[in-house]
């Protein structure tokens, strides 16, 4: 991948996008593309393929995608399932049409079983059923990366696969109604301090092990792969360890300052009991995490109290 090459990094001003585009920038990379939802929604087939026509991109990052917690997921399920559809289906296919030297599709680590063994092994996708609380998102998910697969198989298209774990940092949504576990529990605990509340109540048992990746160091493993992976086989992308919700909220009730009570609200669901990825073989190929997860929490918080 070449310095001088056009780069479209499609979903360029969320969690992800938006910290590939930094990477790519602090690499070097310097004819990067982006488009705001305003100037082309990924939706509309034909707007996407004016995208491609007008700026040529030879490198694609695959960043865009409607993203939500449990909630959000539970309460537009329509919405979840063919919006993600559309936006993949129209990049793809655009892309492979448009002849792009190589494109990175990012996925997620809920298209596994919700009990397959942990640590997840990328050979463990399709061997049993979905979390119910997010499937529609990974039904989506899982189609994309298989229709790159089949790009690859048919056509030829050197398109790759990425499945992050959970992802947290610069850009994210801290929105009660639609976000994360770690953004969510930020928003909570600050508004209380604030507030002066003398609790925050949590959804679930606080029980279920989650692993967190910051999104830069996410954005280093995407550049990273698309200079130096080709395969069909998609790659995990996560830190190696996990910790318990209940943990991570004590550690996000630190970082923030608020001294109250924390309160499980148990007859809200927990989702996947445990979700930690095997990035064995990502690791192999020289890549690791540089943010631990205490200064990553930091890092998202000043990152909230710059919010307007």
């Amino acid at each position: 991948m070449h310095q001088d090459e056009p780069i479209y990094v499609a979903g360029h001003r969320g969690l992800v996008g938006s910290a590939i585009w930094r990477e790519l920038q602090r690499q070097g990379y310097a004819r990067l593309i982006g488009r705001t939802h305003q100037e082309t929604d990924l939706r509309d087939a034909a707007a996407v393929k004016k995208l491609f026509a007008d700026e040529k991109p030879a490198y694609v990052f695959v960043a865009a995608a409607k993203v939500g917690g449990i909630l959000a997921n539970q309460s537009q399920p329509a919405d979840f399932l063919l919006e993600n559809l559309q936006i993949q289906t129209n990049l793809l296919e655009t892309a492979r049409l448009s002849g792009v030297k190589k494109l990175l599709f990012l996925g997620s680590s809920c298209i596994y079983p919700k009990l397959a063994p942990q640590p997840l092994k990328e050979e463990y996708l399709l061997t049993g059923p979905l979390e119910p609380t997010n499937e529609w998102y990974a039904i989506a998910k899982i189609a994309g990366l298989k229709l790159c697969q089949a790009f690859r198989r048919q056509f030829g298209s050197d398109f790759i696969c990425a499945m992050p774990t959970n992802l947290y940092g610069p850009n994210d949504n801290y929105n009660l109604q639609t976000s994360h576990v770690l953004p969510g529990l930020i928003r909570k605990f600050h508004e209380a301090k604030i507030s002066g509340a003398p609790s925050v109540t949590c959804w679930g048992t606080g029980a279920p092990l989650r692993e967190f990746l910051h999104a830069d160091d996410l954005a280093a493993a995407c550049v990273f792969l698309i200079r130096r992976y080709s395969d069909e086989q998609f790659i995990n992308i996560g830190c190696g360890s996990d910790l318990s919700i209940m943990e991570l909220a004590q550690r996000v009730q630190r970082v923030v300052g608020f001294n109250g009570r924390i309160e499980w609200d148990k007859s809200k669901p927990d989702g996947t009991p445990r979700k930690l990825m095997d990035s064995s073989r990502i690791f192999a190929l020289g890549w690791k995490p540089k943010i631990d997860l205490q200064t990553g929490i930091a890092r998202a918080y000043h990152d909230f109290q710059q919010l307007p």
